[in-house]
């Protein structure tokens, strides 16, 4: 039994395709179905349902699939050690972001790693927050960037920055000619919110909450991008991230208001899981986010 062939079931579980999993290893699509089939023969179970249309796994194929992933785990971590050994910063590092901080925050970074480890295959998946740490757990990552990072069972959080909230508006808005203003100015505001699965959106209304403030929610929306055209379209106002306006603030198509108060901060925050040993490039990537923004190009 070779351990390609771990692989092969894995991937083909993933993509939910005998042809994607065939591209993704470089072989042929009769190859993977040989190599399923000679899985199946030698356990003696039926590990996935074969259909024109439809394709699933079966509750054996779930039970192999775990243990794949864990043969396959330790296979890769043979290499992994041996390449820490020689402290190379080289191969593939997969990087799962929300959109906000993968948009707007990342990329001058990436830049710079790229510049400085040529040598890595670096991959960015832009992702909403749970899909994230799914991806982080399930292996499908090897980092994650999220905001409000939190402790959960099998990963390892690293703080790297905060980023500050800020009121934004349309220039024509009332609140467009401050430059400060305590939360309690929002009270009874047409605003654009976050959806509420969103752990932006949490925050927001946690300190809604703890000042008793009560918004007039006009739409919701799952990311930076389409809040900000709202704001701009029903001639609202929103809490976003300093980081994520800057472009239409300098352009002028955005106003933002500095919020007065301890809690108009973001934490951001690198996870991992916890039983993945970290590689070389997967270390040089965290510490160049634990630097900060200073260290962009």
């Amino acid at each position: 039994m070779h351990v390609e062939s771990f692989k092969v079931f894995c991937d083909l579980v993933e993509a939910s395709s005998f042809s994607a999993a065939a591209e993704r290893n470089g072989v042929t699509q009769s190859a993977v179905s040989q190599q399923i089939k000679t899985l199946e023969n030698y356990y003696d179970v039926l590990l996935v349902e074969r259909g024109r249309r439809n394709f699933s796994v079966t509750p054996e194929g779930e039970v192999f699939l775990k243990a794949a992933r864990v043969i396959l785990d330790a296979w890769n971590e043979i290499g992994t050690q041996l390449e820490e050994m020689r402290d190379v910063v080289a191969g593939t590092l997969n990087v799962a972001t929300v959109y906000s901080i993968g948009f707007h925050e990342l990329p001058p970074f990436l830049d710079k790693f790229r510049k400085l480890f040529p040598e890595v295959d670096l991959h960015i998946n832009y992702r909403r927050a749970n899909q994230v740490y799914a991806d982080v757990l399930e292996a499908k990552a090897d980092l994650g960037l999220v905001a409000y990072p939190q402790q959960r069972k099998g990963i390892e959080v690293e703080p790297v920055w905060k980023d500050r909230l800020v009121l934004i508006c349309p220039p024509g808005h009332p609140f467009a000619k401050k430059k400060k203003a305590p939360l309690s100015a929002i009270d009874g505001e047409r605003f654009i919110s976050f959806e509420p699965d969103l752990p932006t959106r949490k925050a927001i209304d946690e300190m809604f909450a703890k000042a008793s403030i009560s918004v007039k929610e006009v739409v919701e929306f799952d990311n930076i991008e389409t809040v900000k055209r709202g704001v701009e379209i029903e001639n609202a106002i929103s809490i976003v991230p300093s980081e994520s306006v800057k472009n239409e603030v300098a352009a002028g198509k955005l106003c933002q208001v500095i919020l007065e108060g301890r809690d108009m901060w973001r934490p951001l925050g690198v996870i991992r899981r916890r039983a993945k040993a970290i590689t070389p490039a997967m270390r040089e990537l965290i510490e160049l986010l634990k630097a900060g923004r200073d260290t962009t190009v």
